[in-house]
Order: structure tokens, then sequence, then C-alpha cells
């Protein structure tokens, strides 16, 4: 456990092409959380960076990382290669457990959009590893045959106007088997630009986070 704040710029390795992330740790962290980025999105979303703050403040640390490249992210095909996206996700999580700064802190993943997809999928690969997942306004329907295999506790978080999204979690839900939840917020549309919503929309994954992520380290 370190015992002083940490954040950098960090460059992660995969089988393919090296990626880039923020790396934030606070003082006594209680856990680690990997956000996957929505399609279109980056790790500089101001939404995303929003959540990340609220966790640094609950004691929780982040990686904020492009699951992509600047010329893949540019391909539409790209975007939504579910299986490409979990394959970076799990390399990124492999490399974090391997971080002086991360190492004993249990793992958890927040998603948008896609990112919600490749979170869940990630999460049934990994198994145990991965101690929680929060989906914001995610297609978590995009994981579908994996879903019930995810056993890692779930909150899917939808926005109330945001109609087609909420069918398409509340079928995702019905196939998980962990622990999980489903909350929409009302009044909130796809992004959460609402006042008061993303901010809900943090609370609700601080809560979460601090109650599923279990340091395993001293």
């Amino acid at each position: 456990m370190i015992t002083e704040r940490f954040e950098r710029l960090v460059r992660i390795p995969t089988d393919s092409v090296t990626l880039e992330g923020m790396l934030v740790v606070p003082e006594r962290a209680k856990g680690v959380v990997l956000f996957a980025h929505g399609s279109g999105s980056s790790r500089h979303s101001p939404r995303n960076n929003f959540v990340a703050k609220v966790l640094h403040e609950a004691g929780i640390g982040t990686l904020l990382i492009d699951l992509l490249t600047q010329p893949e992210d540019a391909v539409y095909k790209t975007r939504f290669d579910i299986h490409l996206l979990t394959d970076r996700l799990t390399a990124a999580t492999k490399w974090l457990m391997g971080q002086p700064q991360t190492e004993g802190l249990k793992i958890g993943y927040f998603g948008a959009s896609t990112g919600a997809a490749a979170a869940l999928h990630a999460a049934a690969v990994l198994g145990p590893v991965i101690g929680a997942v929060v989906s914001r306004g995610g297609r978590p329907d995009m994981a579908g045959p994996v879903l019930d295999r995810v056993k890692t506790p779930a909150l899917l978080i939808v926005g109330g106007n945001d109609d087609v999204v909420i069918e398409l979690n509340q079928q995702a839900y019905a196939l998980l088997r962990g622990k999980k939840e489903l909350i929409i917020i009302p009044g909130a549309t796809h992004l959460f630009e609402e006042p008061g919503t993303l901010e809900e929309v943090a609370r609700l994954a601080a809560e979460w986070f601090k109650r599923h992520l279990r340091s395993g380290g001293a």
C-alpha cells in the first residue's frame, strides 16, 4: 500500500500496440478502477475524468486508458470490436496487477457504451481477479454470449430518458448471474448532461466500488 499519492502517464504494451493511460493512486488506496471508454471517446473524456476524481476522493485509484490508438478509433468497425477491446482491457489489467503502486489492490472496471461490454467480457474471462463492474449508459448487451459467466458484482446505470438503452440493459441484466443492480436515473439522457445526473452516477459508482473492492495487500 502506497503512503502518498501517485500520478503518472503510463505506457502499456500489448501484443500489437502500446497503449497510453493516466494512472492515479491516492494515499492508502482501497482498490483501483480501470476505465473502459466507449466508442469515439478517450481517456480525456470530461465525464469519466469527473467520475475518476470522485473515486480518488473516496480513496480509490484509477487507470484511464485508451483501448484503441487514434488510427484504430477512426475505423467504425474497430470501435465495435468487443473481442479486441476485451483483449486490450485484459492486457491492461494484467499490467496493472504487476505495478508496485497497485500490486495487491482489488481491481474494478468502469465502462461506458461499448466499453461496458468489454468490461463485462473481461470480467467473465478473468473471474475473481475483478472485484466489481460499473456500467454508465453502457451496452452490456454486446457481451451477450458471456453474460451468464459473469460472477463479478455488476451495477448498470442508465438514464431515464435513454429508452432504447434501458431496454438493452434490462435484457443484459436478466442474463447476469452474480450480484447485480440496475439503476435508472430519472430525467437523464445517454450522456448524463442534465444537472446533477453525472454527480449521481459518480456517487453510485463510488459506493459500489467501496462496497465490493477489497485490498488483498498489506
